[in-house]
C-alpha cells in the first residue's frame, strides 16, 4: 500500500506512533539525566526524522528546540552525509541550527538492525546542559559582548561510532565545564535516548516493513501540508505589519511583514535592528522556530507537527540583525528573551 493510499485511520495510528517514539526519548532522557535542569526542568526535546533529514514527529516539548532543530540535523549532514551504524553527532553550534550554547543536540542514525545499513531515518534530541563554560556560571553571561564569552562552541562532531562512545569527546566538552561530572552523565543519557528511539523506530519498521515505513513518513507529512495551507486559505489574503522594541538602551526595534497569499504565508523581517553587543541577539534558527510556532497555533494547531505544516511558510530575515544574528555575536538570550516577542 502506498503513502496516498493510507486512510485516515492509519495515518492518526502511525502519526501517533512516531509521536510516541520521541515521548519515549524525552522520558528516557530525563530519568538518566545528571542535571535538574534536565531531570526536574524537563529542559530538553526530542524529535524523529526521515532518511533526508526531514522531521516526521516530534515530542510536546519545547517549541524553540523543535523549530530550530532541523537545522542542527541538515548542518549533521551537510558535515558527514549519510550517518553508519553506531554513528551519533554532536552540535550546539547557533549559527548551524543551535539555540544558545548550552542547548547540546546529539544526532544518530538508526537502521533496520545490527546488521543492516538500511537508513530507516534519524533520531535526535536536545538538552540544555547547565554549565558549557563562557564567562559567567551557567554560560549565559548577561555582560557577554561577543559568543567567546558564552561557552564553548561545538560544530557537528562525531561523539559516538560503532565502536561506542567517543571517550576523548566526552571528556573535552566536560573539561570545558564547571561540572565536568554533571556533563558526562547528561550527555550520555542524552546518547541513552537515542539509543531508546532507534529501537522504538525499528520496531514500528519491523511491523510494516522500511518501504512502507518511509512512504507513511511521506504521507503524514503530506497530510499536515493539506491541512494547514487549508487553515491558511481562510485568512484574507494581504499584507499585514507589526513592530516591537527590546529595551536595550535606546532601544532595539524589531519589525515584521506577514504576507497572505492563497495558501502561501511569508514573514519578512526586513528593517529590524541591526545586530548587538548584549546576548540578546537570535540566530536565525531562533527566528525560524518562533514564527513556526505562532504560524502553527494561528493556523491549525491540530495538525501533526511535522515538517509537512511548515511547507506553505517562508521566512526571511536580513543577516547580521538582531533577528538573523551572525558571528561574533552573543545570542545567551536571543534563544529566551527575544524569541518571544
Amino acid at each position: 500500500m502506498s503513502g496516498a493510499e493510507m486512510s485516515g485511520v492509519e495515518l492518526e495510528v502511525f502519526r501517533h506512533a512516531l509521536a510516541g517514539v520521541a515521548e519515549e526519548m524525552g522520558v528516557a532522557l530525563r530519568r538518566a539525566a545528571y542535571s535538574p535542569n534536565i531531570k526536574e526542568r524537563a529542559d530538553c526535546s526530542a524529535a524523529v526524522f526521515d532518511p533526508d533529514g526531514e522531521m516526521v514527529a516530534q515530542a510536546e516539548h519545547i517549541p524553540v528546540h523543535l523549530g530550530a532543530m532541523p537545522a542542527s540535523v541538515r548542518a549533521v549532514l551537510d558535515t558527514y552525509g549519510e550517518l553508519q551504524p553506531g554513528q551519533q553527532v554532536c552540535v550546539n553550534d547557533p549559527y548551524l541550527g543551535g539555540t544558545h550554547l548550552p542547548d547540546l543536540t546529539i544526532v544518530g542514525g538508526v537502521f533496520a538492525d545490527s546488521d543492516s545499513a538500511e537508513l530507516l531515518g534519524y533520531v535526535a534530541n536536545r538538552a540544555h546542559h547547565a554549565d558549557v563554560g563562557g564567562a559567567a556560571p551557567g554560560s549565559m553571561p548577561a555582560t557577554a559582548t561577543d559568543i567567546a564569552m558564552e561557552g564553548l562552541r561545538i560544530p557537528p562532531i562525531l561523539i559516538a561510532d560503532a565502536d561506542g562512545e567517543r571517550d576523548d569527546v566526552v571528556r573535552l566538552i566536560a573539561a570545558n565545564s564547571r561540572t565536568p561530572g554533571e556533563r558526562q552523565g547528561d550527555l550520555r543519557a542524552q546518547f541513552a535516548a537515542n539509543h531508546v528511539g532507534a529501537r522504538r523506530l525499528r520496531e514500528i519498521a519491523g511491523r510494516m516493513g522500511a518501504a512502507r515505513l518511509r512512504e507513511a513518513m511521506a504521507a503524514v507529512c503530506d497530510y499536515s501540508d493539506r491541512r494547514v495551507r487549508a487553515a491558511v486559505r481562510e485568512i484574507p489574503d494581504g499584507c499585514y505589519r507589526c513592530a516591537d522594541v527590546l529595551e536595550i538602551g535606546a532601544g532595539v526595534t524589531i519589525r515584521a511583514a506577514v504576507t497572505v497569499a492563497g495558501d502561501e504565508v511569508t514573514i519578512d523581517f526586513d528593517g529590524t535592528d541591526a545586530q548587538i553587543p548584549v546576548n540578546c541577539n537570535a540566530v536565525f534558527a531562533v527566528t525560524l522556530s518562533s514564527a513556526m510556532f505562532a504560524f502553527r497555533m494561528l493556523t491549525d494547531p491540530d495538525a501533526p507537527p511535522n515538517a509537512g505544516c511548515y511547507r506553505s511558510l517562508h521566512v526571511q530575515a536580513p543577516e547580521g540583525s538582531v533577528v538573523h544574528a551572525t558571528f561574533p555575536a552573543p545570542v545567551a538570550a536571543g534563544n529566551v528573551e527575544t524569541s518571544q516577542r
